[in-house]
């Protein structure tokens, strides 16, 4: 492993402008550990080498001719999720084949207009659908982290395992992803990152692959919170192509995590507390109310009390706005098809081919809860509770600055110990689906290891459209647990 990719965003760009090394060198290194250890860790579903020294020659062009952009010469990877011109994007489905589309999505022209390099495409759970990335068609990535004194390979979360797993080790300086119920904050928790959930309408859905439109934005993954800070910065932006895009400036949120929390209220939402709550994970709350108490924040506890109807609210609303998004999928004018003996079976063998049985048991509940009898009971109820748990916030706000909460009910899990239970695997979501119901940022911040050597999380909630305060007390927690540990290098 190189040098180089052990560094972080903002030390890469210390170095590139002080001339330490040019992007083509810092690009060639990622490429070259891809080369190494892609087939280990199944991060990228695609490499693209020859256009990231492309845009790596660009770079160093534009640093000599001091025309550079914020992050000139910075190499990204690109969840598979994200529109990117000329280069295959599936969603990690059969039924995308090898769709390659002929335009950018906003946030990734966001991020290449700003002078990042494209490494290639992440792995993701199949059109985002999973917490484990254990749906994807290309099969899942692995955690490069594992539990002390074993080998089992490990879920690095999902629906953005791809882009957590080429972060945590080394294969990008950060990655872009989006979050529909946790999909950011999940896998940083997992893989000891940094993963950050703007308000909704923040960055724009242009051109992202749609699971549920009123749920679904773009983020980061990143190594470190300024990391993080800098790249929501310039990821979100104004879209007249979105409708649900927000008119509204991008303040410095990299000033932010240097402010410090002293004067601020933290809300500790009693509802969380849920049975049979780990004691590592109730343990490292109470370290994360220290840390914030010593640094002069005042901790009050709120109510959110209609927190334990938000899972079966968003399994219900997540899947009936699949159930319209997906309808897309006929195999007629792009993507796999497979012909029937007439037009109907045409459509239904291509769609039973081309999902699979997540997205399908998924699609099976939104097609159920948006059909006439059932609407009224299920889907409406749901977006009526939906306003109460946004209401709760609301009330909650009123007192305090922003929320702290773990992150996840556990640490990192093996592949196949949940898989068989989509219960059991959808209670994963159960810290960071409120915030994507409500529409609030959040970010989850690496804070500590359990028990059997595996990151844990805390996760920061605020109102919306004040990252500010976020990033404050993501700083603050950063500095606090000061975690610095690496995986031990087995790939």
């Amino acid at each position: 492993m190189s040098e180089l990719t052990s560094l972080s965003l903002t030390e890469a760009l210390a170095g590139l402008e002080e001339k330490k090394f040019s992007s083509r060198e810092l690009t060639q290194a990622f490429i070259d550990e891809i080369e190494a250890t892609n087939s280990n860790l199944n991060a990228y579903v695609i490499d693209t080498p020859e256009r990231a020294i492309e845009m790596a020659a660009a770079s160093d062009e534009k640093r000599a001719n001091n025309t550079h952009g914020r992050i000139e010469g910075a190499p990204i990877g690109v969840k598979d999720l994200f529109c990117t011109k000329g280069v295959r994007t599936t969603a990690c489905s059969k039924i995308l084949g090898e769709f390659t589309p002929t335009y950018e999505s906003t946030v990734t022209s966001n991020l290449w207009s700003e002078g990042a390099v494209m490494l290639g495409k992440l792995n993701m759970d199949e059109f985002a659908m999973g917490s484990s990335n254990e749906t994807s068609r290309f099969g899942p990535p692995v955690n490069p982290w594992r539990r002390a004194g074993s080998d089992q390979p490990l879920t690095s979360g999902g629906s953005s395992g791809g882009s957590a797993t080429a972060v945590a080790a080394n294969l990008c300086l950060a990655a872009t992803a989006s979050d529909t119920g946790g999909s950011i904050r999940q896998p940083a928790s997992f893989t000891g990152t940094v993963g950050v959930k703007p308000t909704y309408g923040r960055a724009s859905r242009y051109g992202m692959v749609a699971f549920a439109s009123s749920l679904d934005q773009a983020g980061p993954i990143a190594k470190t919170v300024s990391d993080a800070a800098l790249l929501t910065e310039i990821m979100c932006s104004h879209d007249e192509r979105d409708s649900t895009s927000l008119a509204l400036d991008v303040p410095d949120w990299g000033q932010a995590v240097k402010e410090g929390v002293k004067g601020m209220k933290i809300g500790i939402p009693k509802e969380f507390r849920i049975a049979g709550m780990s004691p590592e994970i109730e343990a490292l709350w109470q370290q994360g109310v220290e840390w914030l108490e010593q640094q002069g924040a005042e901790i009050i506890d709120v109510s959110l009390p209609h927190t334990k109807y938000a899972l079966p609210v968003y399994y219900i609303v997540a899947p009936a706005e699949a159930s319209s998004n997906l309808a897309r999928y006929d195999g007629m004018r792009y993507g796999e098809r497979v012909m029937g003996d007439d037009l109907t079976a045409t459509y239904e063998a291509t769609r039973a081919a081309g999902f699979g049985e997540e997205v399908q048991r998924r699609l099976m509940i939104g097609t159920y809860v948006l059909s006439s009898g059932y609407y009224d009971a299920y889907y409406l109820r749901a977006q009526k509770v939906r306003t109460r748990i946004a209401e709760d916030f609301d009330k909650a706000f009123e007192k305090v600055d922003a929320l702290l909460t773990p992150t996840c009910p556990s640490a990192a899990f093996g592949y196949g110990e949940k898989s068989g239970d989509p219960v059991e695997m959808y209670l994963n979501d159960i810290f960071t689906v409120t915030a994507n119901l409500a529409g609030l940022p959040g970010i989850s911040v690496p804070a500590t290891l359990d028990k059997e050597a595996l990151p844990l999380g805390l996760q920061v909630i605020g109102k919306a459209l004040d990252e500010t305060s976020c990033f404050r007390v993501a700083g603050a927690i950063e500095t606090a647990a000061n975690f610095t540990t690496k995986p031990e290098r087995w790939w």
